[in-house]
């Protein structure tokens, strides 16, 4: 999940975390035990124990949902304990590194997907492949391709969407754009389709006196959202697909170039907040749930935030569509991936919890959160005109057609450090488009050079 991102994204290396890495590879002295030497099975280790989990499902709903499951869980497997320890994203962040590279780490844990988490994680020995527990289970089926691409990465943690599975998702995301239904229909227009619509609409609300666009950037985190879905709504789902994944294109293509143009553009006519660099993303979306602007863009893990204070059927979500594209495209794919650490004494039962937590069974369960589960039920159905069934429908269409982009942070170990400084730069006026786009391209490849 990306709501609260923090600024300490690993960057390469330090010889700092190298140290910590270096002492956490499998066969080093722990109380846990080196998982590459258990064969993967259904049935869970004997005895009574208990499995630590680490996750960031801490408020509301879905903390409520995480607890439901966990009890669900014991009581399949009365011999396990689950011990708890919920933290906020950017606080798991932070802690989780210091935690697997200790003595007694967690059993599962959720990582963060691309390289600044899960790659220097990979690379640490401090994750267990989970291929087996992928065929056992039918992960590798019941899971879309591309989103358990996510998941994966090279042995040595250098090359990503590649190589081994470190670990599954039980929450789908994508980042859109939020509207007031009432405000819209005071303003005469219709939820937009396109950039276009979205910018024509911002200017009626401003010119009547409305908050076109709540947003806070005080964290550094939704300035990766908000480029994110322009780029995407400009640039089209390949070229950005090929760009975080470093197959093709630079930063400074056109595209790029005109999306960071759009967003500054917003930001000299008053469609963002002038003080948006001061603003907290909390603050941002409690505005957006008063009825104070016209639109937010966010993500769907405040679906439920969203529509208990606008109400269900007021608050819309939308993504948006390409010039000359039939579809729409935006930025996402799926919650924090479930991971088993190399040290776990309990491989077997942890890789039982995951899919526990993860498959068929969970679904429900997210649903009734006001969350979304990465796979949505087929037979599953919302009460039409409802925020839950607009998240919900473009979720399935998204996903069918392969047009949720990764998130841009992914892109290079410090990538989410340089992204997020240059984007309060660029809605600040303090960059031109040319000189965001040209601090980006300089980041990736002198990434993607060192990395061959």
């Amino acid at each position: 999940m990306k709501k609260q991102f923090t600024a300490i994204a690993v960057g390469a290396l330090t010889a700092a975390t190298a140290v910590l890495l270096a002492g956490c590879a499998p066969g080093s002295s722990g109380s846990g035990s080196d998982t590459s030497k258990v064969t993967a099975s259904k049935t869970v280790e004997s005895g009574k124990y208990t499995l630590t989990v680490w996750d960031q499902n801490n408020t509301g709903d879905i903390d409520t949902a995480q607890k439901k499951l966990n009890a669900e869980f014991e009581k399949k497997y009365p011999d396990i304990t689950i011990k708890r320890n919920s933290q906020s994203f950017s606080d798991l962040k932070t802690t989780l590194k210091l935690a697997l590279s200790g003595n007694n780490p967690p059993d599962v844990v959720q990582a963060n997907q691309g390289y600044p988490d899960m790659g220097a994680f990979v690379s640490g020995g401090m994750l267990t492949p989970l291929n087996d527990y992928s065929s056992l289970y039918g992960w590798d089926h019941y899971f879309p391709s591309n989103l358990l691409a996510l998941n994966t990465f090279s042995s040595d943690g250098k090359h990503w969407q590649t190589g081994n599975l470190y670990g599954v998702s039980n929450t789908g995301e994508f980042v859109g754009v939020y509207y007031n239904k009432k405000i819209l229909s005071s303003l005469g227009v219709e939820a937009p389709k396109s950039l276009d619509d979205l910018t024509a609409a911002m200017a009626k609300a401003k010119a009547a006196g409305i908050q076109p666009m709540a947003y806070g950037d005080l964290e550094k985190v939704r300035g990766i959202q908000l480029y994110g879905v322009v780029q995407a709504a400009t640039a089209g789902a390949k070229a950005v697909q090929n760009l975080v994944s470093a197959k093709a294109g630079a930063w400074t293509d056109k595209a790029n170039v005109d999306a960071a143009t759009t967003i500054q553009d917003w930001a000299q006519k008053g469609y963002l907040p002038a003080d948006a660099n001061g603003i907290s993303q909390d603050a941002a979306v409690a505005d957006f749930g008063k009825g104070k602007a016209a639109f937010v863009i966010d993500g769907t893990w405040d679906m439920s935030t969203i529509g208990q204070a606008l109400g269900q059927s007021n608050a819309g979500m939308v993504a948006l569509t390409p010039a000359g594209a039939s579809a729409p495209v935006t930025q996402g794919g799926e919650g924090l991936a479930w991971a088993i650490t190399s040290k776990s004494a309990h491989p077997n039962a942890a890789a039982a919890y995951i899919d526990f937590i993860s498959g068929k069974s969970s679904a429900q369960a997210m649903i009734d959160a006001s969350s979304l589960p990465t796979v949505l039920p087929a037979d599953h159905t919302s009460e039409a005109g409802t925020l839950n069934a607009s998240v919900y429908d473009q979720y399935t269409s998204l996903t069918a057609g392969k047009s949720i982009v990764p998130y841009l942070d992914y892109t290079t170990p410090t990538f989410y450090t340089t992204l997020t400084a240059a984007m309060q730069d660029l809605t600040a006026q303090k960059t031109s488009p040319q000189q965001f786009t040209q601090t980006l391209q300089t980041d990736y490849s002198g990434f993607v050079s060192g990395n061959k």
